[in-house]
């Protein structure tokens, strides 16, 4: 059940972004990358605030041997993964327009992963049932549309990602009903 709910959950949230990039392509585009930016940022300073109490209190989490050496603690590095997190994160908050054009090759290779990942369960799934040829055409096609958005970018983003926003919510929507027919298929193996 834990594998259908997965499959669900991915599919709903497939479905909720490829309406919002349909509805509003531009808009989405810079909310999903400011979104992103604030979250590197916070991650960032909180490695940063982490390292600097850390380095406060260096001193109070020694541990020394009968010879004097230093065995425990001593200062911290410094945190250039959590230093460089903040700078992305002030980049993509506010200048959302510069990462914007190229979110279309991450968005295509999330589509690529997902037509994948759709074919990786239809190949298990045919251990276990038979499937109609039908089941392969969705994830085909999802497969087509994603190596298409990153072999020809094209000038505007807008239009890409309509591309990308109708492909996701029918990758949504089928993987919805790949899980709950293979959920089924399943349930009449194990009763068979």
């Amino acid at each position: 059940m834990k594998i259908l709910q997965s499959s669900v959950f991915r599919a709903i949230c497939a479905i909720a972004v490829g309406a919002m990039l349909i509805k509003n392509p531009d808009s989405t585009v810079k909310g999903i990358t400011i979104a992103i930016g604030i979250l590197f940022l916070v991650s960032g300073v909180i490695s940063c605030v982490a390292y600097f109490n850390a380095r406060l209190h260096s001193a109070e989490n020694e541990v020394y041997d009968a010879d004097g050496k230093l065995l425990v603690g001593g200062r911290p590095m410094f945190p250039i993964v959590g230093l460089g997190s903040v700078i992305l994160g002030f980049v993509l908050a506010l200048m959302p327009g510069a990462f914007v054009t190229s979110l279309m090759y991450v968005l295509g290779g999330i589509i690529l992963l997902g037509a994948l990942n759709q074919f990786m369960v239809l190949i298990q799934a045919r251990k276990f049932a038979t499937l109609p040829l039908w089941f392969w055409v969705c994830p085909t096609l999802v497969l087509l549309t994603g190596l298409f958005v990153m072999i020809k970018p094209m000038e505007s983003a807008s239009l890409p990602l309509l591309i990308i926003g109708w492909c996701l919510l029918f990758y949504g929507v089928t993987e919805c009903i790949n899980a709950f027919k293979i959920h089924q298929y399943r349930k009449k193996m194990i009763q068979s």
